[in-house]
């Protein structure tokens, strides 16, 4: 456990230094992912206006809360893909993580979590202007940041389980990307990341509730700017904490079985 801790924390420096050296691509990609929230938003604000003021429940200032805290949530969320995976195996670059004593999985959480730490960071200003622009409607307790700023990790734990698991599929197949874009039209309709579940007829509700989807997108979000009790909040912790653990045990599955099929390709 000493030994993954240091690798942990060395892996993390060396990533964060490394996104250090590109600010302003990182800036410039973080503005360019604005386009999506900000449709969203300004969208959903003209139909609340245009039926009196609501929609759903929500005010254009709630849509506002809740689109630029979904800016933050969907920085979080970007892991690696099965794009990646594919990139992995085809340039050989899984034949050399393999030669080395730990799980592979260990140096992308890893690395990728350190880069959220800067996105954090560059997320603030960004958050100060939609705010400044939209107004919203954002008066969270001490109990909820401090809930937000677990289950946003959470979140980012669940997703990185399942796209790894997606990409696991590549030792199999020389492309996951179909079977990608599947994935990718259900997470969109069934996460909160199109509109706010609240919206979306009942069974799409109910169906959301049990996958784990939402759990990785529209929960932290709703930690923020909903008015979940207590017990709602740490329930929603403790079903994010169930996804990571089955998640876990099933990537550990699928590893076992795919790597009987890995052949080292590339130079």
């Amino acid at each position: 456990m000493k030994n993954l801790l240091d690798f942990y924390r060395t892996n993390m420096k060396t990533s964060f230094l490394g996104t250090l050296q590109y600010p302003v691509a990182q800036y410039f990609y973080m503005i360019g992912m604005m386009a999506e929230p900000v449709i969203y938003l300004v969208v959903w604000s003209t139909v609340a206006r245009a039926q009196g003021g609501s929609v759903g429940g929500y005010t254009p200032g709630a849509f506002a809360a809740y689109y630029i805290v979904w800016t933050l949530v969907r920085n979080i969320n970007i892991v690696f893909t099965p794009y990646g995976w594919e990139w992995l195996i085809r340039q050989g670059q899984l034949a050399a993580l393999l030669m080395r004593p730990l799980h592979p999985i260990h140096q992308f959480i890893s690395g990728f979590a350190a880069e959220k730490f800067f996105v954090i960071a560059l997320w603030l200003p960004l958050a100060a202007f939609l705010s400044f622009v939209f107004k919203p409607e954002l008066h969270p307790s001490l109990l909820q940041m401090a809930v937000f700023a677990v289950a946003i990790w959470g979140a980012y734990l669940i997703r990185t389980m399942l796209l790894w698991i997606l990409g696991m599929i590549g030792f199999w197949t020389t492309r996951v990307s179909a079977i990608f874009e599947l994935y990718f039209a259900l997470e969109l309709l069934l996460s909160g990341r199109l509109v706010p579940l609240a919206l979306m007829p009942m069974w799409v509700q109910q169906t959301a509730a049990y996958l784990p989807f939402k759990w990785a997108f529209q929960f932290p979000i709703e930690v923020l700017v909903g008015q979940m009790p207590p017990g709602q909040l740490f329930a929603g912790l403790g079903i994010q904490l169930l996804w990571i653990v089955v998640s876990t045990a099933l990537m550990q599955v699928v590893w076992r079985m795919g790597i009987r099929q890995f052949t080292a390709v590339g130079g």
